[in-house]
């Protein structure tokens, strides 16, 4: 479990989000929404440690995450960041066990456990056939599984991921969210991710935080669409919100 308590982050001076007070469950999953220039990336690489909180704790079952090693970090934080892998020269399953570097000390070798680990995340997330496939000659959706797996393969009780499903197709988007759902209800982890699609987060997470201007709101559809919260949150002419059905209208 993660706790945001008074939490503010941004860059040196400047505050991007201030007082968010929010929790992450295990076990579920959780999507972040807001408009661009939020500050959605910038909670998110607060929540990995690759920048401090200006203000603010961020606590995991109870600990302090700022004192935290990195060593600690790597071993409770899977990262699956927007940027598509650059690689040609790399198989899948190499790719994927990347995600033992944490284990393996300096030179990388991998052990008999770290093969099953990777063998282990490759079958979860249904990408066993592409083992020995190079990474530039797969599909979006096939890159962005292997980078699921590589997290898996990380053995972390959290994953975060910044917009996976950001250069999808529909159906893989779909398929996407899917597959992270029933990992987070399958595994027991924590899984957080940011998307601007919004109607299949409101169909497939289990909790949702609402992060805008005003500050963050957090709660299950059914709670936000029965508050208001998400009527307000994407209140703007020409749309409609069903509170009731839980899907948007054009008008």
């Amino acid at each position: 479990m993660i706790e945001l308590k008074n939490l503010s982050t941004g860059y040196g001076r400047h505050t991007v989000s201030a007082n968010l007070n929010a929790t992450l469950q295990s076990g579920r999953l959780t999507c972040l929404l807001g408009p661009n220039g939020v500050g959605k990336s910038t909670l998110l690489r607060t929540l990995c440690g690759f920048q401090p909180p200006l203000e603010g704790r961020m606590e995991m079952d109870g600990k302090d995450m700022a004192q935290l090693s990195r060593k600690e970090m790597s071993r409770s934080i899977g990262v699956v960041l927007t940027e598509r892998p650059d690689v040609t020269d790399m198989r899948a399953s190499d790719m994927v066990a990347l995600g033992r570097t944490p284990y393996t000390g300096f030179w990388g070798t991998l052990g008999t456990e770290d093969r099953n680990r990777v063998d282990e995340a490759m079958q979860l997330v249904g990408i066993a056939h592409l083992a020995h496939r190079m990474i530039h000659t797969l599909s979006d959706g096939e890159r962005q599984k292997v980078m699921i797996a590589k997290a898996l393969a990380q053995q972390t009780p959290v994953i975060l991921l910044d917009e996976p499903t950001a250069f999808l197709d529909f159906p893989s988007k779909v398929e996407t969210m899917r597959l992270l759902h029933r990992l987070a209800h399958e595994s027991g982890k924590t899984v957080f991710l940011s998307t601007h699609d919004l109607e299949t987060a409101i169909q497939l997470s289990d909790d949702l935080w609402l992060l805008s201007a005003d500050g963050l709101e957090s709660g299950t559809a059914d709670s936000l669409s029965a508050d208001g919260s998400l009527e307000r949150f994407v209140s703007c002419n020409g749309i409609r919100f069903d509170a009731a059905r839980k899907v948007f209208y054009l008008s």
